[in-house]
């Protein structure tokens, strides 16, 4: 009924096809975005057939005898198109595991995608990964996510920062230079956690110069012009996705964040000549290591701006 294989190069521009019009995909299962850093990850995405065509793709890499999908992306899945039913899905995990069996895989640890990505109801994968696959909940992260038609009120703690950032003289505008907000967000890595952004500065304005539609860059400046924060946006068909949140020191005395949120939440992205489809504002995860480790600091301020939990799930499973 279905062949399972691996994706090859010749295969991009069929599969960014596909992506596209499924119903759960968005720009970060795009080759052109998946493969910036094919160099860290050995890449074993797979493609499934039908009748000689595409039904599902699924991102992923191999690390020794485990199949991650994928290790390099915030959540994965199975990609599938509005056609397919549950009773399908749940073959195609049947084929998938044959064909890592026969390629000596024995371990997977599967991402799966938020309910909030998906255009069309696409949980059929959940349902296989129990009824099938017997996998079982490895990690679970929560987000902050605010349904965009239905927005909950700011908590005054980020009315007060609104309010004094206005009294200083700040300015909230879109930007095209990352080298500020990148040394903004190094800076803050690496005195808080003696980290270094996920992306360097010549990856992220790699994937702006190929997806100029769907990463976007905001920045608040003091009255002098000075950058003092900001946040880089992933957007994605339904979803207004902040992939990095950074503010200097002056910009977290002077109320940058609260400042620029209120902008994007109540202005911009509640504009629908702006971003017709937006449906949700997702701050993305605060928690920290295997998800045990709740960031409290961290998601107060975003639940202060309206955000409730969404998880982001692994599972795994033996082959």
């Amino acid at each position: 009924m279905f062949e399972v294989k691996r994706y090859s190069s010749d295969m991009a521009e069929e599969w960014n096809r596909f992506v596209a019009g499924s119903k759960q995909g968005t720009f970060l299962f795009d080759r052109n975005y998946m493969d910036y850093h094919h160099d860290r990850f050995s890449d074993f995405s797979l493609v499934v057939l039908h009748k000689g065509h595409i039904c599902a793709v699924l991102p992923a890499n191999v690390n020794g005898d485990t199949l991650w999908s994928h290790q390099g992306l915030t959540y994965g899945g199975l990609i599938t198109d509005k056609k397919a039913t549950t009773d399908e899905v749940c073959t195609i995990f049947e084929f998938i595991n044959e064909f890592l069996r026969s390629k000596s895989i024995r371990h997977v640890v599967y991402k799966a995608m938020p309910w909030i990505y998906h255009r069309f109801p696409a949980e059929e994968d959940l349902y296989a990964l129990t009824n099938v696959c017997g996998a079982s909940l490895m990690v679970r992260h929560i987000s902050s996510t605010i349904v965009m038609d239905d927005r909950i009120r700011f908590i005054e703690s980020r009315k007060s920062g609104i309010r004094k950032a206005k009294r200083l003289g700040l300015q909230v505008a879109e930007s095209s230079d990352l080298s500020d907000f990148w040394t903004i967000l190094d800076n803050n890595l690496e005195n808080k956690y003696q980290a270094r952004p996920v992306h360097s500065l010549a990856e992220l304005e790699l994937l702006k110069s190929r997806f100029p539609d769907n990463i976007r860059l905001f920045m608040a400046s003091d009255s002098d012009g000075k950058p003092v924060g900001g946040t880089l946006i992933f957007e994605t068909p339904q979803v207004i996705h902040t992939q990095y949140i950074s503010a200097s020191p002056e910009g977290k005395a002077s109320g940058a964040l609260d400042m620029l949120f209120d902008y994007l939440i109540n202005d911009y992205y509640s504009d629908k000549s702006r971003y017709p489809h937006a449906k949700y504002f997702d701050f993305g995860k605060s928690s920290d290591g295997d998800g045990h480790q709740l960031n409290t600091k961290l998601i107060f301020q975003k639940e202060g701006f309206g955000g409730r939990g969404v998880c982001y799930d692994w599972y795994s499973w033996d082959v």
